[in-house]
């Protein structure tokens, strides 16, 4: 199974500034801000203000534009696709630009993926840039999930405030969850290569000094509420219907209307007993972790059995479509990819997952998941592995307005 240039041109970071990583995860993951100055030394942004604006002409990519004064009032959103005489009206200051899943579509940004490999690949969710014109910002706000804000052009004053939550008030007549109040802590200006790290619920507001661009390395962190429901409806799919509440200890009730800590103990038992199997939990969480965020995207690349077949044989390879997700675990073998669960033998899911790439050799070594109807097949069907020419073949048009 060879590697995948695009995949590993670039190495994991081992220190975040004079921070090892080791001591960033004990330290700081989930627990505290950081600064993180040259984090990037020399670094050059992988794609343009105006590069950006021509993938929110585009009517896949998600994108959204921010007017802090909008004609119809303050903190105006509006969603793409855009045209470019959108951007030829926009004021000169105080507006941004956000595209979402920018990894997806050019491979230099998703190569920027490699350096974050000291976290799991599954946590990651997406990468998302921004363009600001001078004063421009999302206004004061904090995220569920954590996140890498990296300087790539110009700069940005980045003011940090205290957690907030669900109870902390919000700016009315715009659907941008705005805080209404918010006090800076601390303030630093990012300039191209600085970073900042912050883990979920803390306020910040990023402004810029002139026109920048910054990228946003954001995780994956599904609610207690996504996954318990989710949960349930797996765990539930697969147990028999004769699996039932029962009470063979039942004793004479004190009060037939009550529902007695006896009853309340049994039925936690029985959920207890459904919860506590790891293996099933594996394949659950294995799943949802991996599912695509844009699954749509994903099928328009849909291919065929037989053309994988010959193309393989004659030297070709199969990679991971830059909008899939992957992962793997152990115990049972099993390879997750965009939110479902595949038996496979533990060597291949883990070489895959390493690389995102098959070639004619992972065939011979692993006929059994070349057979027809089977899982290469499937991936390759619903297009989650493709050829990398469908990159270059979907190659997005550069040109955008001024």
């Amino acid at each position: 199974m060879t590697e995948s240039g695009q995949r590993h041109s670039v190495e994991p970071l081992t220190h975040l500034g004079e921070i090892p990583v080791e001591t960033f995860l004990r330290d700081y993951w989930q627990k505290k801000p950081l600064l993180i100055r040259n984090a990037f030394p020399d670094f050059e942004a992988p794609i343009s203000g105006e590069e950006l604006a021509g993938m929110a002409l585009e009517e896949q990519i998600e994108s959204r534009l921010i007017e802090e004064h909008g004609i119809d009032g303050p903190w105006q959103l509006r969603s793409g696709p855009f045209t470019e005489e959108d951007f030829f009206s926009l004021p000169k200051t105080h507006w941004t630009l956000l595209v979402q899943a920018v990894d997806q579509w050019i491979p230099e940004v998703a190569a920027l993926k490699n350096h974050f490999r000291f976290l799991p690949d599954w946590r990651l969710d997406d990468i998302m840039i921004s363009y600001a014109a001078d004063q421009g910002s999302v206004g004061p706000h904090y995220d569920f999930y954590d996140v890498f804000l990296l300087q790539a052009e110009g700069k940005r004053h980045w003011h940090l405030g205290p957690k907030a939550d669900a109870s902390s008030p919000r700016v009315e007549g715009t659907p941008l969850n705005i805080l209404r109040e918010f006090e800076s802590e601390a303030s630093w200006v990012l300039e191209p290569g600085d970073m900042l790290y912050l883990p979920p619920q803390y306020s910040h507001w990023g402004i810029a000094e002139g026109g920048c661009t910054t990228i946003s390395v954001g995780f994956r962190a599904p609610s207690a509420r996504t996954m318990l429901e989710d949960l349930a409806a797996e765990l539930g799919a697969g147990l028999p219907d004769h699996y039932r509440y029962t009470d063979p200890d039942l004793t004479l009730p004190a009060n037939p209307s009550e529902i007695d800590p006896q009853s309340v103990a049994r039925v936690q038992r029985h959920l207890a007993e459904w919860l506590q199997q790891p293996q099933n939990i594996a394949q659950w969480f294995g799943a949802i972790m991996t599912e695509a965020k844009y699954p749509d995207t994903i099928a328009l690349d849909a291919g065929t059995a037989e053309d994988w077949r010959e193309q393989l044989a004659e030297g070709s390879s199969l990679i991971l479509n830059p909008g899939s997700r992957c992962a793997f675990c152990r115990e049972p073998a099993s390879l997750f990819v965009d939110g479902e669960s595949f038996p496979a033998p533990l060597l291949f899911a883990e070489g895959f997952c390493n690389s995102h790439t098959l070639t004619q050799s992972d065939i011979e070594a692993y006929p059994e998941l070349a057979a027809s109807d089977g899982l290469l097949d499937l991936l390759v069907s619903q297009g989650s592995l493709i050829y990398p020419e469908v990159l270059e073949d979907d190659d997005l048009d550069e040109e955008s307005p001024d």
